[in-house]
């Protein structure tokens, strides 16, 4: 760029990918009879996590106005509470409640990341926004848009993670949150293209937060919060672009202090496929265990392997994992682990408790069982490799496999058979056997939280066939408590 260049002050075109996410986030018409289909299963399980979820103090600490007394009668109420608040305080709680287990959908790719984590906006400013409806007599939003909203989102934050790699400059995935919730958020505002260009580039311009909270030695609880932090964000940029507040044409590509020069070293962002409907269709669902994805074939391995070795536990020499490359590179972890966020992103400690208890659930994280002799003493036997077919796999377009695979040799020159695994139950190549377990995992986390009598009616309605016509403000009622 010539001197003269870099000194004009002439506003440039905006970046393309702020444009192609504004177009596609108003106005894409969803066709796709499968990402609805998805959507529903995934709105129900995003809010069974958050109930999961409320039974843990470190979370429902977080939870509420921002400062006491700061609520909105007729705002923004959040499941599972009596909360009513702003709508970009609303965003934080539920976004925060989803994310809290790692126990909501998932999404792998050169970037990874929790597409559900949008829901947090989504719901917030739906639910806000059809009460003041209603207040004006005019119409709701119904759960059909509220669908809709989601897989945009997924398909926003998706495609941007197929081949830019956040993590790798140390950069956090909630970055895709913020920007995925605040093009979609616009829309739902009723933002024009114009509205939209501006909210997207002031999310980019935010920068992103560091993944110092997800690694060793500083991992904390700031990775169950950071996504509602992020939707918050959007929902925040989304209600100012509505003020008619100026954007930036080219936050993301402009020589030294762009997006792309800053934070992304010098790399363009890209878009490698038109934006559709593929991530919600092909969006990946924990069911079994609240364990960070890369390691759910592995729990699945352990689980198979616990009736063989429960009772020699005491003579194993050592215990081969085989797993992928992002694997080794975020969840493989020595050491003393301080709290449950270490816990659930070390796979080691995610294969001793189930090899040991023949379980992973939540509360396996937590003290009691994370203070059992035997965790630590079985997590110094393990050898973490990478099994270059499983990474291979993983990055394949039309597999996105997640294997994992254990073996268990003990000191009198015995083993067990290699237990291997490629994708899990969440995976879409298991979606028929899948759903069913879902439907039981939402059940059992409805039924954990609320009355028989508000678990039958929030079930139903579920169940029913009229779910995407209801108005939101009256899906939300069913859900919160008095």
């Amino acid at each position: 760029m010539s001197a003269q260049d870099y000194k004009s002050a002439k506003r440039p075109d905006p970046d393309q990918v702020l444009v192609d996410i504004a177009e596609y986030a108003r106005s894409y018409k969803v066709d796709s009879a499968q990402a609805y289909e998805t959507a529903r299963y995934c709105l129900m399980d995003t809010l069974a996590c958050g109930f999961q979820a409320l039974k843990y103090p470190a979370c429902t600490k977080m939870l509420g106005p921002v400062v006491p007394g700061a609520t909105m009668p007729g705002g923004a109420r959040v499941p599972g509470t009596s909360y009513e608040l702003d709508p970009v305080m609303g965003a934080f709680n539920i976004g925060a409640m989803i994310r809290w287990l790692d126990f909501n959908d998932t999404w792998l790719a050169a970037e990874w990341g929790h597409p559900s984590d949008n829901l947090g906006g989504i719901l917030a400013v739906a639910d806000y926004l059809s009460r003041r409806a209603i207040a004006m007599g005019e119409k709701p939003l119904t759960v059909r848009d509220v669908l809709t909203a989601m897989i945009k989102a997924h398909e926003i934050q998706g495609i941007l993670a197929l081949e830019n790699s956040f993590n790798r400059v140390g950069l956090d995935h909630v970055l895709l949150v913020r920007v995925a919730s605040t093009a979609v958020i616009t829309a739902m505002l009723g933002g024009s293209k114009e509205q939209i260009i501006n909210a997207v580039s002031n999310a980019w311009i935010d920068g992103g937060a560091l993944r110092t909270y997800r690694h060793a030695p500083n991992t904390g609880s700031r990775k169950s919060w950071a996504a509602g932090d992020a939707t918050s964000r959007a929902v925040r940029h989304a209600l100012i672009a509505m003020k008619d507040e100026m954007g930036y044409p080219s936050a993301l590509s402009v020589k030294t202090w762009g997006f792309q020069d800053v934070l992304f070293k010098g790399k363009p962002l890209v878009i490698p496929q038109p934006l559709g409907s593929y991530v919600m269709e092909n969006v990946l669902f924990k069911i079994s265990f609240p364990a960070e994805f890369h390691a759910q074939t592995a729990v699945e391995c352990a689980m198979t392997l616990h009736a063989k070795v429960r009772d020699k536990l005491g003579q194993i020499d050592k215990i081969v994992i085989e797993t992928q490359e992002p694997g080794v590179r975020i969840i493989d972890k020595t050491g003393p682990l301080a709290n449950p966020a270490d816990r659930d992103h070390c796979i080691q400690y995610m294969v001793a408790v189930p090899l040991i208890f023949g379980r992973l659930t939540a509360a396996d994280y937590e003290d009691q069982i994370a203070n059992d002799p035997r965790v630590d003493q079985l997590r110094s036997l393990m050898q973490v490799r990478e099994n270059e077919t499983f990474t291979k796999e993983y990055y394949e377009r039309d597999k996105r496999y997640i294997g994992n695979a254990i073996q268990v040799f003990f000191k009198d020159g015995s083993k067990t058979e290699r237990v291997a695994a490629d994708f899990p139950i969440g995976h879409r190549k298991r979606r028929a056997e899948g759903m069913p377990v879902l439907v039981k995992k939402v059940e059992s986390s409805v039924a954990a939280h609320f009355s028989a009598k508000q678990s039958a009616a929030i079930n139903a309605m579920f169940a029913s066939q009229d779910l995407d016509a209801m108005p939101v403000n009256e899906f939300v009622a069913q859900l919160v408590t008095n």
